[in-house]
């Protein structure tokens, strides 16, 4: 009986225990519950933070190709580790399509002499090739030779070149250049770079284009189009001019720099515009990293197209016979509308 009424003590005393030990078991159950919870929830916010990414990704796609501007969709990816030979490669074969786009791509300013090339590359800066044309038409008749407009009234040169935009300026390397060419080469220009790039307002772009225009000496011109498209081709990552120009001249042989030049050049103008290229119409879509920066559709990339590509005149009032047997329309002189 002793026995019996010590184990029915003992007994609450046992239950007693069990209480107390259930209680602090029951608040780590509802730590870990808590805490799972919190890491649920975690969780669910990891994962809404991981779901905003995909939306930055594009906006990164849009700059990836170097020296583009940026678009709102960019469908296509730059080569990965291109090889330098499967850089040439690409780079030529692009060379010879657009060879076959544009056989009869030239200068397009109006020039009758070395002279007449230089005075004109010159006023070209910060304005179009059409509005030089439109201009050096009577500054020529007026003086015809570096004599000539080397001894101008200031103020009537001034007066002819306004159309130009800068036309203060451009007057003072005009005549400047003239009185060099009178000074110190006779009259004529010079057909050697060094002597080039020494006459005022006269720099590599603009040696270059007389060179290989009015002398047949091979150069490349690095203008605001050529250094679009190439670094949009990636043909090079550089941004100095004359970098652009190593490194471009070493993808192609010499005799190709002022064919190259003049190819690039036309189709910055034509296709491959700054703001909206028309890849829908581009010839060498299928060889460019930069694909889909542009209009893409066929039909409505063929309304951005821009001089005889979309119907409409060429930037020379009088261009070479090639060009207007290829369909080619002559721009209007200054004032026709």
């Amino acid at each position: 009986m002793r026995k019996s009424a010590s184990a029915r003590k003992a007994a609450p005393a046992k239950k007693a225990g069990a209480k107390k030990t259930t209680a602090p078991a029951k608040k780590a159950a509802a730590v870990k519950k808590t805490a799972a919870v919190k890491t649920a929830a975690g969780a669910v916010a990891t994962k809404k933070v991981v779901g905003k990414k995909p939306a930055v990704v594009p906006k990164k796609a849009t700059v990836s190709v170097k020296g583009a501007s940026p678009a709102k969709t960019v469908t296509a990816k730059p080569p990965t580790a291109e090889s330098r030979t499967a850089l040439v490669r690409r780079a030529r074969r692009i060379n010879r399509e657009l060879a076959e786009v544009y056989p009869y791509a030239h200068p397009e300013l109006d020039f009758d002499n070395p002279f007449q090339l230089l005075v004109a590359t010159v006023l070209s800066a910060q304005t179009t090739d059409l509005r030089v044309n439109q201009t050096t038409p009577a500054l020529f008749a007026k003086y015809p030779t570096p004599e000539d407009l080397a001894a101008a009234n200031p103020e009537e040169v001034e007066e002819i070149l306004r159309p130009c935009g800068f036309f203060r300026a451009k007057t003072k390397s005009v005549m400047g250049l003239s009185k060099a060419l009178v000074e110190d080469h006779g009259g004529e220009v010079p057909g050697r770079l060094e002597d080039l790039v020494k006459l005022p307002g006269v720099g590599r772009k603009t040696a270059f284009v007389v060179l290989g225009n009015a002398f047949g000496r091979p150069g490349i011109t690095v203008d605001t189009h050529f250094q679009r498209l190439v670094r949009r081709w990636q043909w090079t990552e550089q941004t100095d001019p004359d970098k652009i120009e190593a490194e471009i001249g070493a993808l192609f042989p010499k005799s190709d720099w002022t064919d190259l030049s003049h190819h690039v050049i036309w189709h910055g103008r034509r296709i491959c515009h700054a703001r909206k290229p028309a890849c829908g119409a581009c010839p060498i879509a299928p060889l460019c990293p930069a694909y889909g920066e542009g209009e893409t559709d066929p039909e409505k990339a063929k309304k951005l197209l821009k001089y005889e590509k979309g119907g409409f005149p060429g930037q020379r009032l009088n261009p070479p016979q090639s060009y207007l047997d290829a369909g080619g329309r002559p721009a209007p002189p200054l004032g026709a509308g």
